[in-house]
């Protein structure tokens, strides 16, 4: 691997240029700079982030704040993320908001008091506390949902589209009163799955009612609450759009104390969703890739804070299993 010193010696100057160049010093000669990254690419001479960060008083750490723990989804994005800065040389810590903003700004606070190298968080909302990162010039990539009123580097699934097509899925085997338990009111992915599922019943010609919806946090719990209620209406749902997996345990538990069997297609494909009884139909979201893909774009905005932002929308995938199947089929 070439050293800095390798290119200092194939461009001819000292190693204190090379580094003012590598790092866009305006005060190195355009021409002289020019021949220090020309040697660079020869000799595939890569600067070491990490000891860069130290020279400039930051540690090589990535803070990642996520909104649950205990959410498969966001534990394969933390993964994603590790796998990545653990390659350059990065360390990650891992914070847990639970959809708190209080939580949430604290955990900036800290990244920013232990001088971390930058931030990859999924907002909790309507409001965030980036202005912070921004004044203080540390670089910070969005996951799953974008940031109010900030223009920054995003990574992020169509859910929108997805829950539209779990929803025509739906329509196609026959269900007539599709309902619908998705998460708080503001936060994206919540909303974004609601006006989803709308669309799916317009495109289905079926007609949407709120007497079929409901929101709830994006809990087990919740969802359980939420379940029970539809489920005692007058015209309880025969199929049900469900916005998480963590729902979808509660969704699961009212159904089977209520004894009664519905469609049903949940996000997220859980490890134990193959397993049940019937097999649970999944909008499959690219964690994982979520998770590289933000690390990686962190990385570069670490390199460059100047860089302009880019959004990076992935696909979702419906896997079809015995749970949405029509009731006449199973």
């Amino acid at each position: 691997m070439a050293t800095i010193s390798d290119v200092a010696a194939r461009a001819g100057v000292s190693t204190a240029t090379v580094s003012r160049a590598m790092n866009g010093k305006a005060s190195v000669d355009r021409d002289l700079a020019a021949r220090v990254l020309a040697a660079a690419e020869e000799l595939g001479y890569q600067p070491n982030g990490p000891a860069r960060n130290l020279r400039r008083q930051e540690t090589a750490v990535i803070a990642l704040i996520i909104s649950d723990v205990e959410n498969p989804f966001f534990t394969a994005i933390a993964r994603g993320v590790e796998d990545v800065a653990h390659e350059v040389g990065y360390s990650v810590v891992l914070c847990n908001s639970d959809e708190n903003p209080a939580k949430e700004s604290r955990y900036i606070d800290i990244a920013l008091q232990e001088r971390v190298a930058g931030v990859i968080l999924s907002p909790t909302g309507t409001s965030t506390s980036v202005e912070r990162l921004t004044t203080r010039g540390t670089a910070f990539v969005a996951v799953d949902r974008p940031l109010p009123g900030q223009d920054s580097d995003l990574v992020m699934v169509d859910t929108r589209l997805a829950a539209r097509q779990a929803t025509e899925h739906l329509v196609a085997q026959g269900y007539q009163r599709i309902g619908c338990i998705t998460g708080p009111a503001g936060v994206r992915t919540a909303d974004d799955r609601l006006a989803g599922y709308r669309d799916g019943l317009r495109a289905g010609r079926q007609r949407s009612t709120t007497k079929l919806v409901r929101r709830t946090e994006y809990k087990a719990a919740g969802a359980h609450r939420a379940a029970l209620e539809l489920l005692a209406h007058p015209e309880p749902p025969d199929a049900l759009l469900v916005a998480n997996s963590a729902q979808a345990v509660g969704v699961l538990q009212a159904l089977q104390e209520r004894q009664t069997r519905i469609g049903l297609v949940a996000f997220d494909d859980a490890p134990w969703a193959a397993l049940i009884d019937p097999p649970l139909t999944v909008v499959a979201q690219p964690a994982y890739e979520i998770g590289a893909v933000a690390a990686r774009l962190l990385l570069a905005r670490i390199a460059d804070n100047t860089r302009a932002t880019t959004t990076t929308t992935l696909a979702a995938k419906l896997i079809e299993r015995g749970s949405s199947r029509s009731l006449q089929r199973r």
